[in-house]
C-alpha cells in the first residue's frame, strides 16, 4: 500500500480555494463552480493533464479517444482547435458533469471532506465516472473511511494493462512540481 501523507503544498492548494470559496463555490472562467471541482481542476487535472489546443490521439492507444485542452475527449475529433479560454471553458463544465455523476452515485457526496472530494472529482475525470462509482474507493468514501479510500484510489495507476509512473505519482504523492491526488486527499483530513 503506499505511503501517503499530508503535505504543506496539499493543504496550502485547500487554503487557496477556500479562501475564494463563498458558499461553496469558486468563480472558475466566469462559471460558479463547486469548492471541489475548483479544486480539483487548478491543482489536479490541468497540471497532470497538460493542455493541448490541438485534438491529438490517446497516447495507449495511438487513436481514439481524441483528446484537447485539458484531457478533454467529450465530442473530440481529428483537427479540432480550442483557444486557451475555451479549454477553462470545457474543463470547468466537463468536471461539472463528472461531479453530477459522483454526486448520483456516492450518497452524501456533497458531504464529504473537500479534499476527498476533489481527488474523486481528478479521479471520475481521468478514468471515467462509472470506474469511479464502482469502485472500491468510492465505496469506502461513502462509509466515511477517507484515508482508506484515498489509498484506494492509488490501483488506478495502469493504462492499456501497464503501470505508468505518470500514473503512479498522480495517483500518490505527486512529483516536485504537481500534488497528487493521495497527497492532495489525506493533506485536508482530520
Amino acid at each position: 500500500m503506499p505511503k501517503l501523507a499530508p503535505s504543506k503544498r496539499g493543504k496550502a492548494a485547500i487554503a487557496a480555494v477556500l479562501a475564494v470559496a463563498v458558499g461553496g463555490l469558486v468563480t472558475m472562467s466566469g462559471e460558479r463552480v463547486p469548492d471541489d471541482v475548483a479544486l480539483a481542476a487548478q491543482f489536479l487535472v490541468k497540471p497532470w493533464e497538460g493542455r493541448e489546443l490541438r485534438a491529438y490521439p490517446d497516447p495507449a492507444t495511438g487513436g481514439a479517444p481524441w483528446t484537447i485542452c485539458d484531457g478533454d475527449t467529450k465530442g473530440v475529433k481529428p483537427g479540432m482547435q480550442e483557444t486557451p479560454a475555451g479549454c477553462d471553458r470545457r474543463l470547468v463544465r466537463r468536471m461539472g458533469e463528472f461531479r453530477g455523476q459522483l454526486v448520483a452515485c456516492v450518497p452524501g457526496f456533497a458531504g464529504k471532506p473537500l479534499s476527498w472530494r476533489a481527488m474523486m472529482n481528478s479521479l471520475a475525470y481521468n478514468i471515467g465516472t462509472g470506474a469511479a462509482c464502482r469502485s472500491t474507493a468510492a465505496r469506502l468514501g461513502a462509509a466515511g473511511r477517507f484515508v482508506d479510500s484515498c489509498n484506494a484510489a492509488t490501483a488506478f495507476n495502469k493504462a492499456s494493462g501497464r503501470v505508468f509512473i505518470g500514473l503512479v505519482n498522480r495517483r500518490e504523492m505527486g512529483d516536485a512540481r504537481r500534488i497528487g491526488e493521495g497527497e492532495l486527499c489525506v493533506s485536508g483530513l482530520k
